[in-house]
């Protein structure tokens, strides 16, 4: 458990960092000045600052500059004592500094937007270099028929996973479920799936000996064939596929850790569709808690799976920042066009009072959430019980 919240606490923490990042390099590449850039949150425990042509070590308290060792018109680097991501203080953010040439607010509309537009476009940056660097190596993925490997890939340590179940199978019945990954069958291995489909259909009317394995589990089951059309012939209700790892060279790569991000993109952006036009709606949002158990399950397969699931958390990130909601980089966005077509600046105490409903919203959304996936916990449930 404590592992999990480790791992848990550094991807989110690296990811939230990337972020930041983005909007640094941008803010300064626009040429705004930045008051500080921090790794984790206050409050400070140290930074660096140059000063006439040196780095000097500057220090802090509560998160705010010690007057006397802090040059206000350059960036501090600063490591701070609460290791959960990052922060980037941009002069004028807050539409204050005015007078200063290098505020954000005197900034054109293109540079400001490409600023806050920048922490959404390093996060999938970051998923194309994680899947990119993971299919280099050999990333697992699960595919219908040997035919699909692409030309010039090297699929390995090929094996047959359970693809889908049948409602009201003999499958469903033995508590097999999809994504099992089926390791023998009356004992015998099998890595060809018309070899094991041929062997099912031998053994009609029996019953067979399943072992599978279920993340970080084997669970074995008996399982007893049906017959349908051909009484002759087993059947047990699942849908099989080949699982093992896909490795392509550097330049492949490349374009395969593309195509697999806007895939994954597309995929959420369908799931965030389904949570306003299916009934469940936010039933199946998953928070922090269940973020974090889902890393613990993906962590526990091994390295190559964790890569994958921080690679989908690093564009979820994104997705959500964008979005077009008060207190998120999509809202300030949003506020930005509305004052390029009104053609002059916003009310700042309207956007102000905005952003700050939209956080306690954002907020109040992300308790009731926890409480829900905490109450689910098992652990929680045996306590009640």
């Amino acid at each position: 458990m404590i592992l999990t919240i480790i791992i848990f606490v550094a991807i989110l923490s690296l990811l939230v960092f990337v972020h930041e990042l983005g909007h640094f390099l941008f803010a300064k590449r626009a040429g705004m000045g930045v008051h500080e850039f921090g790794f984790g949150f206050p409050p400070r425990v140290f930074g660096i600052q140059k000063q006439d042509g040196k780095w000097r070590l500057v220090w802090g308290k509560g998160g705010q500059a010690v007057a006397d060792s802090v040059d206000q018109g350059q960036t501090v680097y600063s490591v701070n004592a609460i290791p959960l991501g990052g922060f980037v203080k941009i002069m004028g953010e807050d539409n204050n500094e005015a007078k200063d040439p290098r505020s954000f607010t005197n900034k054109s509309f293109i540079a400001r937007f490409l600023t806050l537009f920048a922490g959404v476009a390093m996060n999938v940056l970051a998923a194309w270099v994680i899947l990119s660097v993971g299919f280099m190596i050999g990333l697992p993925v699960a595919i219908n028929g040997l035919d699909e490997v692409p030309s010039g890939a090297r699929f390995s340590q090929q094996q047959i996973l359970i693809g889908g179940v049948r409602e009201g199978s003999a499958a469903e019945a033995a508590n097999i479920k999809e994504s099992d990954i089926i390791l023998s069958v009356d004992g015998q291995q099998f890595t060809e799936i018309e070899t094991l489909q041929d062997y099912i259909r031998s053994k009609a009317g029996q019953t067979m000996s399943f072992e599978v394995k279920r993340i970080n589990e084997i669970v074995k089951t008996e399982v007893v064939t049906e017959t349908q059309n051909d009484p002759t012939k087993g059947v047990v209700g699942v849908g099989l596929a080949y699982y093992g790892k896909m490795q392509f060279q550097p330049h492949v790569a490349l374009w395969q850790g593309a195509k697999t991000t806007v895939n994954q993109l597309k995929a959420i952006f369908s799931g965030i569709a389904k949570i306003f036009t299916s009934e469940d709606g936010v039933k199946g949002v998953g928070g922090p808690v269940k973020i974090a158990q889902l890393t613990g399950q993906v962590a526990d397969l091994g390295l190559l799976p964790l890569l994958q699931f921080t690679a989908f958390l690093s564009l979820n990130l994104a997705i959500l920042n964008s979005l077009p909601f008060p207190a998120l980089d999509g809202g300030r966005m949003l506020f930005l066009i509305i004052e390029k077509l009104r053609g002059k600046p916003n009310n700042q105490s309207v956007e102000q009072y905005a952003n700050a409903i939209g956080f306690m919203l954002l907020l109040l959304l992300m308790v009731v959430i926890t409480v829900r996936d905490v109450s689910q916990l098992e652990s929680i449930k045996n306590l009640f019980s």
